[in-house]
């Protein structure tokens, strides 16, 4: 079975280490020849526009699939006429690359978000301020990650001139929303409509870059992760969904308001790989490659802790009771997610001091 990746970041990286623990070889593309998938399947680089290399990647493949959900729709689109089987679609791709698009496909289900409203002038703007009142969280409608592309506007001073200050295209303003914290499931859907989910992690974020999850989230209730996985179920179904599916949840009082959803595994599923009987990206291989989904039961109360700018020592990560260190390849720089560790959850202190958190 050959799968092709489209994008060869450390999420392609994990998803081929799981390729082969199947049988699986797997291709990857990238702009970057030191991508981290280079490391331990076949990679291509060059322009995700050049139909040459496209033709080149999709030669033999079984299935393709993306890590990334800003890859080009128009690039997917030539692949996925190409190969046998593409997943996820070409049209979850596509909801999912526009925030507005998004939330409207949520309020078509009827699951609860932050209000919301379309910008795309200045007055649209201060038209949609005057709805959703002050603060409220603006943002790109394409290509944000991380916090990248977002902005809190908290008084009118800040409102002025904000459309311009986020480059002037096609934003979404959204209702400020004081949520207790945010936290996330990864589910997963087969093709043979098989669907199973892990427990809902906890998340801390800084800088809007996830530093640590914990899973299960501490203090969520048994109704809370039943919501979390009634919601992920409703949007798998409504897609047609094949793969892996995030769905990011504020917790305010009680009650799960979706933030966003990710149609590809996820830094909040790292936790998989340790903590669960099947990780991630195991059960993203399955599914679009038809095989039966793995389980899902929690093997152990797990932390993961994301490595930004610079790696620990790894002796002292491997004195830490239980904790198990990946490193993606990359060169250090600041704001970069160089690895992560995955430990009991009881490790959290320890990794969080030797990490200098």
């Amino acid at each position: 079975m050959k799968v092709g990746l489209l994008g060869g970041g450390q999420l392609g990286q994990m998803l081929a280490q799981a390729g082969s623990k199947l049988g699986m070889s797997c291709r990857a593309l990238d702009t970057s020849s030191n991508a981290p998938a280079g490391q331990v399947c076949e990679l291509l680089t060059g322009s995700f526009e050049d139909q040459a290399l496209l033709e080149k990647f999709s030669v033999g493949l079984d299935v393709a699939t993306y890590e990334w959900e800003n890859v080009p729709l128009a690039t997917a689109a030539v692949v996925a006429a190409r190969v046998p089987h593409f997943y996820p679609s070409l049209a979850n791709l596509e909801i999912v690359q526009d925030r507005l698009d998004q939330k409207n496909f949520l309020k078509k289900l009827g699951v609860p978000t932050a209000p919301y409203q379309p910008v795309g002038s200045q007055a649209e703007l201060l038209a949609a301020v005057r709805v959703l009142g002050l603060p409220v969280v603006l943002k790109t409608r394409r290509l944000g990650y991380d916090g990248k592309g977002q902005r809190v506007l908290r008084t009118p001073d800040d409102v002025e001139g904000a459309w311009e200050r986020l480059g002037g295209v096609a934003l979404i303003a959204e209702g400020f929303i004081a949520f207790e914290r945010e936290v996330s499931i990864v589910a997963v859907r087969g093709s043979t409509n098989e669907t199973a989910f892990y427990r809902v992690a906890a998340n801390e974020h800084r800088e809007g870059i996830l530093r640590v999850s914990v899973a299960p989230a501490p203090g969520l209730s048994p109704a809370q992760q039943a919501q979390a996985e009634l919601v992920a179920g409703r949007i798998m179904h409504a897609l047609g969904y094949v793969g892996v599916l995030t769905v990011e949840f504020f917790e305010h009082e009680k009650i799960l308001l979706v933030n966003e959803i990710a149609t590809r595994v996820h830094n909040s599923g790292h936790w998989t790989m340790d903590g669960a009987d099947t990780s991630q990206f195991e059960n993203h291989l399955r599914a679009i490659t038809g095989m039966p989904l793995g389980s899902t039961t929690l093997r152990d109360h797990t932390v993961m802790v994301n490595l930004i700018g610079t790696m620990p020592d790894a002796k002292a990560v491997a004195l830490v009771r239980g904790a198990h260190l990946y490193d993606y390849g990359k060169e250090p720089r600041a704001g970069r997610k160089l690895g992560h560790i995955n430990a009991p959850a009881s490790a959290l202190p320890e990794l969080l001091a030797l990490c200098g958190k």
